[in-house]
């Protein structure tokens, strides 16, 4: 059994009826080949709407979405293959933009 922990930020709390903290876990026939893909299964699983906000429709994590295992970014460690241990940390980031020109000017000193 292998048993992953998921931090939902803010924009995401909808899909998960308010929860900034999912724990998932998942029967896995050989732990060490358990990855980011088989963990958000099982997250899609108790929350199916997440999904596609997280991932497009050839099933690839979204450009402007972020996921961490543990610190490291899974665009640097092997995409949706990589590999997650049993008690991992996994966080799903969606990157923010916005603001206004004119707060920043406002905010320039005179």
């Amino acid at each position: 059994m292998v048993k992953v922990t998921f931090r939902i930020p803010g924009p995401l709390l909808s899909f998960t009826g308010g929860r900034h903290v999912v724990e998932a876990e998942a029967s896995a026939s050989d732990a060490a080949a358990f990855t980011v893909q088989a963990a958000l299964e099982q997250l899609w699983r108790l929350y199916p709407g997440l999904r596609e906000r997280v991932l497009t429709e050839q099933g690839q994590v979204r450009p402007h979405v972020n996921v961490f295992v543990g610190a490291d970014s899974i665009r640097d460690t092997g995409g949706l293959a990589t590999p997650v241990r049993d008690h991992a940390e996994i966080a799903i980031i969606p990157a923010v933009s916005g603001g206004s020109s004119c707060a920043q000017e406002s905010a320039l000193p005179m």
